[in-house]
């Protein structure tokens, strides 16, 4: 259970400053652990989402194209106040505004490079409405050290899990184009036990691939409310380590495949703070893709 020294004077230091969390708005179930590390998963543009997917537990509705001028800046002080080396922001999709709020996840990471020019920053987003130049607005203005967009389930499972106005053609074009824009890395994040089966899964994986994103999660879905998308199935570990290891004969720089790993997991973003600081040699993971000494950082 959620509780400790560290847990509390992050939820302090968080709440002080006006921030949302994804930890506690998708009710993530590694919370408890993550936090009493003193690591979290920022949440930006506010709280209410303008979609609703069926697997999702973020409040949906229309917050009137309204913005906090002061989230950036905020942000960014919250972020200086703890010893961290890598950051991960993330965000409700925006419909409400013209650019999908493409601009404001663009002045948070400049807020942060002016207060912590060392911190390691991945943005995760959502699909901007499938508009290039907005893509292109967050990497060039930015720009993030890594740029994440989630596919969340097979292409078989987009319209009954998503939102109606999300696609699989969509996401996979967003994240090629931002590979295109010059986005160092690219990163997605599959659900598993939502009803595909394992060669929908590696065919996911593969067309993932062949948009040359760099690093996926697998994870199991867990049904947040009576509300939300049945549960089909728990995956058995030996299913994901299948997962695990095709992807990286697919050719992904690395692949964190696990029951409770999500789209901001601290093994994936050891490995990534690795690779884009080589001077530090990244940690040892364990066969899930756990780090197996943790190390620090925000997510």
């Amino acid at each position: 259970m959620p509780g400790g020294e560290r847990y509390t004077g992050l939820k302090e230091t968080l709440r002080t400053l006006d921030l949302n969390t994804v930890c506690e708005e998708a009710q993530c179930p590694n919370i408890g652990e993550c936090w009493g590390e003193g690591t979290a998963t920022i949440m930006i543009l506010g709280e209410t989402c303008t979609r609703g997917c069926r697997f999702c537990a973020v409040n949906t509705g229309d917050p009137g194209g309204y913005t906090d001028p002061r989230e950036p800046e905020h942000t960014a002080r919250a972020l200086a106040k703890l010893d961290l080396a890598y950051v991960v922001l993330t965000m409700v999709d925006r419909d409400d505004l013209l650019d999908g709020g493409a601009a404001h996840v663009a002045q948070t990471v400049q807020r942060i490079r002016a207060h912590c020019p060392e911190l390691l920053v991945e943005t995760l987003v959502g699909d901007f409405q499938g508009i290039q130049k907005d893509v292109r607005t967050l990497i060039h203005d930015g720009p993030p050290d890594v740029f994440s967009h989630n596919v969340e389930v097979v292409p078989e499972l987009q319209r009954t899990m998503r939102d109606v106005r999300c696609s699989w053609d969509r996401s996979i074009q967003v994240l090629q184009w931002a590979k295109d824009a010059g986005s160092n890395v690219t990163k997605s994040s599959l659900m598993v036990g939502c009803g595909e089966t394992e060669a929908q899964v590696l065919s996911a994986m593969q067309s993932l691939r062949d948009s040359n994103v760099d690093v996926v999660t697998v994870g199991q879905y867990l049904r947040p409310s009576m509300k939300h998308a049945a549960l089909v199935r728990y995956v058995d570990p030996s299913e994901f380590e299948t997962y695990r290891q095709a992807g990286l004969d697919m050719g992904f720089k690395y692949v964190a495949s696990g029951p409770l790993v999500r789209s901001s997991y601290r093994a994936a973003e050891a490995f990534i703070q690795g690779m884009l600081t080589p001077a530090k040699k990244p940690n040892p993971f364990d066969r899930y893709g756990k780090p197996v000494h943790q190390l620090n950082v925000l997510r």
